[in-house]
């Protein structure tokens, strides 16, 4: 073994140990890898940059910006939210829902799917008395199914797609993975509808139980009115002068001064006597309050989350996205309240509270945040991919939309392009091409909003990681590596080697993201099939397969994430409705692609 193979063997161990343990972003934790290898010299500069320019990765980057169009008409929530109110039962609401969110997601990329989704389905399940539970986690497996049907149907498959380009390879047409993603799915929806439907829990979400008990989580100081005003320490001071910020173990969301509402309470807010200040955190540090000259406890009093809310603000969900810039930073340090115009009430993580001192958590990928908004935060977040807004808007159910006419045009657009593409005229690069410059002129979406909808540190991600794979196939590691799985593999013939490249992309996915798990496993199911004297096709649509397959973990699949604090789910409940699941999907897809291709 070369030291170049020894090197790049350590390289990528550490990527993955990062990315398993989120050590920062998964963006930055592939980028250095990628650095590492271009300064060690095993990657020349092109080698290295090549991914920035591959065809797939550039098609993502344009579907980012068609799904965005396509969201902002509200076509589809205007379409689900009907087929929702068919159903005479919930099991006919969800049939009737999950289809055209498969059909959707089959062409669209499902993330925005599934954001735009998620506060309606819980909007509907409260109308109706049912648990956001019991939906949620089909809504994100109904999108992840519709995402295998097609070429554009999710980002790992243009991802394998673009790196068979680049390696001289026919690549996928349209519809090539219709052929083994639609056993699976049809399947999967069946599953999804009788048996998984009843392994799914019934629970309250968070902010609900939150809202519900809130007076046991808020405390009513008030500051003391005395003559002259001087005599009050805190009168006239800002809200940092009167050391108010940073408490031990309780936090400042609002204050009420006559008939006003004040949040996000700022650090240059001033206090005036007879303010009524409201804490959250922990109600047992209150002790450390009432010693403080100038706040008297108000005992008994009535304030509820839901009365600290005006006309401007409301009560808002988040969910903490895997690229945010808020990652792995306390929240003291992020400068939310000013950048979001918005305070953290509360924290939620593995359908668990934190019950921690607010400003000194650590924000992970998933984690659910309880705010209470100010007028702006709405126009803020839009432009924001630090996390998903699940709680639909008050007054805004639809923001943003296009005219009828505008929405139309950007669906039929869409849907002129893919049939010119299915045909084998365009190719899916010019097709996407086109169809965004079509957007442009008919002012179906602006530029900064084009900008908006683009996710960089996927683009980054994804880029990256093409730099890895190469350095995989250049220093003979794909080669050894899959050398390896056909040794221990072969025993049990080919049927052995398909299935545990298949579990080892899976395993990938959950772990360290679709499109990385998918640039990682292509040269060794290149180099694998070589080895069988296969055509590398077959397992090439195996691994693209399974890097969509993510049905056990929150972490693994953005979708899943995105429903995981919003339906108060568990970690073990993914595991629990996803691997049966996941098995239908393996052993139909091995078996399509061994009777088609092999």
């Amino acid at each position: 073994m070369t030291w170049e193979m020894m090197f790049t063997i350590i390289v990528v161990v550490l990527m993955m140990i990062g990315l398993i343990k989120e050590i920062a972003r998964p963006d930055m934790v592939v980028f250095l890898a990628l650095t590492s290898l271009f300064v060690a010299g095993i990657l020349t500069p092109a080698e290295a940059v090549a991914g920035f320019s591959n065809e797939g990765m550039l098609t993502i980057a344009l579907l980012f910006m068609i799904a965005g169009a396509i969201q902002k008409s509200g076509l589809v929530e205007h379409v689900v939210t009907y087929l929702l109110g068919k159903g005479r039962t919930e099991k006919r609401s969800l049939c009737h829902f999950l289809l055209p969110i498969t059909g959707a997601s089959a062409f669209l990329n499902n993330t925005p799917i599934v954001v735009t989704l998620t506060p309606i389905v819980r909007k509907w399940c409260a109308t109706h008395e049912v648990s956001p539970s019991k939906f949620l986690i089909p809504l994100s497996y109904a999108s992840i199914l519709g995402g295998m049907l097609t070429l554009m149907g999710t980002s790992s498959n243009l991802v394998v797609h673009g790196l068979m380009l680049e390696r001289g390879m026919e690549g996928y047409s349209f519809f090539t993975l219709t052929l083994v993603g639609l056993p699976a799915m049809i399947l999967g929806f069946i599953y999804l509808i009788t048996f998984g439907y009843k392994l799914l829990p019934s629970r309250p979400v968070f902010g609900e139980t939150f809202s519900a008990n809130s007076k046991e989580y808020l405390t009513e100081m008030v500051v003391e009115e005395n003559y002259p005003y001087l005599d009050n320490p805190l009168v006239n001071k800002t809200v940092e002068e009167a050391g108010l910020r940073n408490l031990d173990g309780v936090y400042l969301i609002a204050i009420i001064r006559n008939h006003e509402k004040i949040y996000p309470v700022k650090n240059s807010t001033k206090i005036r006597a007879h303010d009524r200040l409201i804490f959250t955190g922990f109600i047992s540090k209150i002790a450390s309050l009432q010693d403080r000259k100038g706040l008297t406890l108000k005992t008994g009093t009535n304030v509820t989350l839901d009365k600290l809310r005006n006309g401007n603000g409301q009560l808002v969900e988040v969910v903490v996205s895997h690229q945010s810039s808020l990652l792995y930073q306390k929240v003291k340090d992020t400068n939310f309240r000013a950048k979001y115009d918005s305070g953290i009430v509360a924290v939620h993580r593995n359908n668990e509270r934190i019950d921690s001192k607010i400003g000194d958590i650590v924000l992970k990928p998933g984690d659910t945040l309880l705010l209470l908004t100010g007028a702006d935060f709405h126009e803020r977040s839009s432009q924001s991919t630090d996390f998903y807004v699940v709680t639909e808007v008050n007054d805004h159910p639809l923001l943003n939309k296009l005219d009828s006419k505008k929405a139309w045009l950007a669906v039929a657009t869409l849907a002129g392009m893919i049939l010119l593409v299915s045909l084998n005229v365009l190719s899916m690069f010019k097709a996407m091409v086109i169809t965004v410059a079509v957007y442009f002129i008919f002012n179906i979406v602006s530029a900064h909003e084009a900008k908006n909808y683009v996710q960089f540190n996927v683009l980054l991600l994804i880029a990256s990681a093409f730099g890895v794979g190469q350095a995989l196939f250049k220093t003979g590691v794909a080669k050894w590596i899959a050398d390896q799985l056909v040794t221990f593999s072969i025993p049990f013939g080919q049927i052995g080697v398909l299935v545990l490249l298949y579990l080892l992309t899976v395993i990938f996915t959950e772990v360290i993201t679709n499109n990385a798990a998918a640039v990682l496993m292509f040269p060794i199911a290149v180099e694998a099939a070589y080895q069988l004297g296969e055509e590398p096709i077959a397992f090439l649509l195996l691994i693209t397969i399974g890097a969509s397959a993510s049905f056990l973990s929150p972490i693994g699949y953005q979708t899943n994430l995105i429903v995981y604090g919003p339906g108060g789910y568990k970690f073990s409940d993914y595991m629990k409705v996803g691997l049966p699941l996941s098995m239908i999907v393996m052993s139909t897809t091995i078996m399509t692609v061994n009777w088609l291709w092999m």
